[in-house]
């Protein structure tokens, strides 16, 4: 039986220029070489090690976790996900650790494909959370608490650490989603997820007076809310009640 080709993939800011390459001061851009085979322009010479910030190409075959170590920072999107093929000699920091990642001094670049996948299964549902639901309910969840610092402050302590009746704790929920883009190598999604969320609320909130309080609880609504998107259709109700605050809002609120 034939074995399924790999498909390997790389991320890009929206440019599409490889960023270590740009931070570096030898700018690769894979938007303008699309069918086209590209030498590594410093290809390190003790395969396969860092001789400097860009050594060889980074391209891994779990698009979950495609948004590691690309250099891009601060966390922004859109980015830019294309399919490449791996040409020549190929390395990898180790088999153990790294089974998804593979290295290489050439490569050709095949096509473009939907950016979203990089967040994971569930990336378009993930990107509605934090593009269209997260910038209206930041103002909600930080009006919540500067109206009640106290009583939502034991409210967050019992949700994090006893949970209810009717759902575990928040704690044990985050560490279920986190084991769980683990094992679906979709950790790298996990983490640009969380940023994306917290970049939604700070985008909603700027100009307000929240309290810094505040702020921290909105991104903590935030994050919950855009992993348990990411994991919809991996959890029941009972893990992804506890991820979005099931409980959280405040009687005012959730009359409203």
């Amino acid at each position: 039986m034939a074995r399924k080709p790999v498909t390997w993939y790389m991320a890009t800011p929206a440019d599409g220029t490889i960023e270590l390459s740009r931070q570096t001061g030898t700018p690769v851009n894979l938007a303008e070489a699309v069918g086209e085979v590209i030498d590594h322009p410093t290809p390190c010479r003790n395969k396969w090690f860092d001789e400097g910030d860009f050594s060889y190409f980074r391209m891994v075959k779990r698009v979950g976790e495609v948004l590691e170590d690309t250099g891009i920072w601060p966390v922004t999107w859109p980015v830019r996900l294309w399919i490449v093929e791996p040409l020549g000699e190929t390395g990898n920091w180790g088999q153990r650790h790294y089974p998804y990642r593979l290295l290489s001094h050439r490569i050709r670049v095949l096509e473009e494909t939907d950016a979203h996948r990089a967040l994971g299964a569930a990336g378009r549902d993930v990107l509605d959370v934090v593009q269209q639901q997260i910038p209206e309910q930041a103002v909600r969840w930080a009006a919540d608490w500067d109206a009640d610092p106290e009583g939502m402050r034991q409210r967050q302590w019992n949700w994090a650490q006893c949970g209810g009746r009717a759902c575990g704790s928040g704690r044990w929920a985050e560490s279920v989603a986190l084991t769980t883009s683990h094992a679906r190598r979709e950790s790298a999604a996990q983490t640009w997820i969380e940023h994306l969320a917290r970049r939604a609320v700070d985008q909603a909130l700027a100009g307000t007076d929240a309290s810094m309080y505040a702020y921290s609880y909105a991104y903590g609504r935030a994050t919950g809310h855009a992993v348990a998107a990411q994991h919809q259709a991996r959890f029941d109700a009972y893990v992804l009640d506890v991820l979005r605050g099931v409980g959280l809002d405040s009687p005012v609120s959730i009359a409203a």
